[in-house]
């Protein structure tokens, strides 16, 4: 996983879409669903690290613009 899109991709995958229209609420929500899917063991050690610190990154940035 490379971009929030990917991310995107992998949670409708998996039978989830998130859109609330507030884009803070949406990442936290999708840092939640793949915290959640990991712990199902139904993703790797190194796709949940990545997409946790996609989130994290794209959530600061958000934040910061406000």
């Amino acid at each position: 996983m490379k971009t929030i899109y990917d991310i995107q991709q992998f949670l409708k995958k998996m039978g989830t879409i998130i859109y609330i229209g507030d884009r803070a609420a949406d990442l936290e929500l999708m840092e939640m669903e793949i915290r959640q899917i990991y712990e199902s063991n139904l993703m790797d050690v190194k796709d949940y690290q990545m997409a946790i610190l996609l989130l994290r990154q794209e959530r600061q940035r958000v934040l910061e613009k406000k």
